[in-house]
């Protein structure tokens, strides 16, 4: 069987935490951020977590299945 490699844009954006969460950053932080209230800029610095049961933690199990 050959080896599994990782998929090289998943493992720049996600990390997977010691509880087999997934760890991202939030969309919306880089421009244009004039109107946006101090409130939710304050939201968007926390990371994200995505469960490995959601849908989304299915597909990056499959992009990231050395990191197990």
């Amino acid at each position: 069987m050959p080896k599994l490699k990782n998929h090289s844009g998943a493992k720049k954006r996600f990390r997977i935490t010691a509880t087999g969460k997934y760890q991202h950053r939030k969309a919306g932080r880089k421009h244009l951020l004039t109107p946006v209230s101090a409130s939710r800029k304050h939201d968007m610095r926390a990371t994200g977590v995505i469960t490995p049961e959601s849908a989304k933690g299915k597909t990056l199990q499959k992009y990231l299945p050395v990191a197990k």
